[in-house]
């Protein structure tokens, strides 16, 4: 397709935007049907990933008779001749007499015809040297397949991979996990009219995103190096075009941020058109961030990638991220639909007509309130630096103090938990 032809089937007239709850299941689902293979990684580089696969136990757990205390395993009825000793990690011989005890050691196997555990600090000697004391009723060791059995699924598919899973692996005999590759994501900043260092000045703006959004992306689990991130790209529909097949190249995810309109040096949906991309969501009734898109590339041998356009406006580009971006994101790693949280209103939010509100707002964990910020144009950061997350405030609504509404968390570390 020439650029002039491209550039007339990007000014077709767009279709309404999609409603935000609509576009979010939209690209979930994209996203999941796109799913990145599985891969076999070792526990010690597993985490921040998702299980591709449900975590089974290989072993009944615990896989042997095993002491909850430090005492004495012993026979039969007491006082007891003291016939061994039983550290954790050895096969102990068995009690084979009654009237016979080991000591043994917290986490060690329970001796077999062993019939109680005495606690040391509860336990006497005798003047010849035999083990006195009353054991408690209950048993004082984990029997085999307490916690689990061999084979039991422990853990399903889809769940994100955090320090206590790994644990939880190690303990069942696993040296390795299979989980979903990670995304590669790169970033590609349009817009000449953008400084990438110093103050701001002359006409000219400060890039505030190409620094800001790999960060976002990484949070989400993506890999995103130094060479990842291209621009200022020119202002022309063949420097659109290039920069996009570049990072197309090697990229699950190719973020964009500015030219989702159709003004006269925005090119992204021309260049789009050129590309062969088609919609899965072109703008979502939500505000501030309405002129996003995601659009998606198909190979001719079916490998899947997608173009996620950012809004210019910095906390534009966020809402696109936190709208389009962690649902797809999702998708792609396996993982379920993100549930989002509640909490409610300490103060009063409009509404934005029909038009999704998403607005920032600071979250008193105590309480559970959520509290809105200042400086929260979508030109601005400052209330964005400050901020937990966006609560939702839904079409053709308002927010009132006491309402229960969603909250959709600005991504965190790995394994981090947001509210």
């Amino acid at each position: 397709m020439s650029t002039e032809t491209a550039a007339a089937a990007a000014q077709v007239a767009a279709p309404p935007p999609a409603g935000w709850e609509e576009a979010r299941s939209r690209v979930y689902a994209v996203g999941l049907a796109a799913a990145l293979p599985a891969v076999e990684r070792p526990l010690g580089d597993a985490d921040g990933h998702t299980l591709a696969e449900p975590l089974t136990t290989r072993t009944d757990l615990p896989a042997f008779p095993t002491s909850s205390v430090d005492g004495w395993a012993v026979r039969g009825d007491g006082p007891w001749q003291v016939v061994g000793r039983v550290l954790a990690g050895h096969t102990p011989p068995p009690l084979a007499a009654d009237g016979t005890t080991a000591e043994i050691a917290t986490g060690a196997m329970v001796p077999e015809g062993t019939t109680a555990i005495l606690r040391i600090e509860e336990s006497t000697r005798t003047a010849d040297g035999r083990v006195a004391g009353t054991p408690r009723p209950t048993p004082e060791w984990r029997e085999p397949g307490e916690e689990a059995y061999a084979g039991e699924e422990l853990v399903p598919a889809g769940t994100p991979v955090d320090p206590a899973l790994i644990g939880l692996a190690a303990s069942c005999g696993h040296d390795t996990l299979r989980v979903r590759r990670a995304p590669r994501a790169a970033l590609l900043v349009f817009g000449d009219e953008l400084l990438t260092s110093g103050p701001p000045g002359a006409g000219r703006v400060r890039d505030a995103l190409g620094p800001t959004v790999p960060a976002w992306l990484r949070r989400y689990g993506c890999q995103v190096r130094p060479d990842d991130v291209v621009g200022p790209v020119a202002d022309t529909l063949p420097a659109h075009v290039a920069a996009l097949r570049g990072a197309l190249a090697d990229a699950d995810l190719v973020c964009t941020t500015g030219g989702t309109m159709h003004g006269p040096v925005d090119h992204l949906h021309p260049a789009l058109a050129e590309l062969g991309a088609d919609y899965v969501v072109n703008t979502v009734a939500v505000r501030p961030g309405f002129p996003m898109l995601l659009a998606r590339l198909v190979d001719g041998d079916g490998r899947v990638r997608f173009v996620a356009g950012l809004p210019g406006n910095p906390q534009s580009a966020v809402v696109a991220l936190v709208s389009l971006v962690a649902p797809l994101l999702a998708g792609l790693a396996g993982r379920p639909m993100p549930v989002l949280p509640q909490a409610t209103l300490a103060e009063p939010i409009p509404g934005r007509g029909d038009y999704t509100h998403l607005a920032l707002v600071r979250l008193d964990r105590a309480a559970g309130t959520a509290h809105p910020v200042r400086h929260v144009g979508s030109a601005m950061l400052r209330g964005l630096a400050g901020a937990d997350g966006f609560a939702v405030i839904r079409p053709g609504t308002s927010g009132a103090v006491g309402d229960r509404v969603p909250l959709v968390p600005l991504p965190l570390l790995p394994g981090e938990r947001a509210w």
